[in-house]
């Protein structure tokens, strides 16, 4: 874990995060906003950040306004709500404008740190009882996935597989006979176009939607495979 942003107006609220996120993560530093204005302030200032806890009703929120913008902003960037309220329509409604996961305030810690973990891994969280909302959202976020994933060309597919195979840019370069300039230079491609910052959050990615090598006789050189 690296940064995590607490955004919500209650210092209350921020010191029970903050005290879960501690106890939960190893080396964590925390970040905290009282608005959306100074949450994207402080988006924009970091850049490297994992993970954003987010009050719906904290000022300049504006319902599921402030989320929206948050996900076209930063797209690559898992928000998580964290909300005094809890029912099928408020939490079906925030998975699908793009949140990774719905987390309850009065959850207890160790229930909250396991669910931001598994967001971490790549999971959409919701309460227990909700498991339809929590199904749709999971199966538009894999959609999507996929979709990015058949934007790369075929040899960025072919990079991509073994990135996540753990391949290292000078085995990639030895492997594919290029330089690792233009290894480099793929893999740069593939985390644009997968909206991500890191090549850990593009394996999460691709190994989410099960993407494995296909047949290299004819056709493309990876695919997606389907659930």
């Amino acid at each position: 874990m690296g940064k995590v942003l607490i955004s919500d107006d209650h210092p209350l609220v921020r010191d029970g995060l903050r005290t879960v996120l501690a106890v939960a993560f190893d080396r964590c530093e925390l970040l905290e906003a009282g608005d959306l204005d100074e949450t994207i302030h402080i988006i924009d200032r970091e850049g490297d950040l994992d993970l954003v806890l987010l009050d719906l009703n904290m000022p300049g929120m504006n319902g599921f306004d402030g989320l929206a913008r948050l996900r076209q902003r930063y797209p690559a960037l898992p928000v998580v709500i964290v909300s005094a309220s809890c029912d099928r329509r408020l939490v079906s409604d925030a998975l699908r404008h793009g949140a990774a996961g719905f987390v309850p305030k009065s959850l207890p810690r160790s229930v909250i740190a396991g669910a931001l973990r598994g967001v971490l891994d790549g999971e959409v969280f919701a309460p227990a009882g909700l498991d339809e909302a929590e199904a749709d959202a999971a199966a538009d976020a894999e959609k999507e996935i996929r979709r990015r994933i058949d934007s790369l060309t075929p040899q960025q597919r072919r990079v991509l597989e073994l990135v996540v195979a753990g391949r290292l840019n000078k085995e990639i370069a030895y492997e594919l006979d290029v330089t690792e300039t233009t290894v480099k230079a793929h893999v740069s491609a593939i985390l644009q176009k997968l909206q991500v910052f890191s090549r850990t959050q593009a394996v999460i990615l691709a190994n989410r939607v099960h993407f494995t090598p296909a047949p290299q006789s004819g056709g493309p050189l990876a695919r997606v495979a389907s659930h």
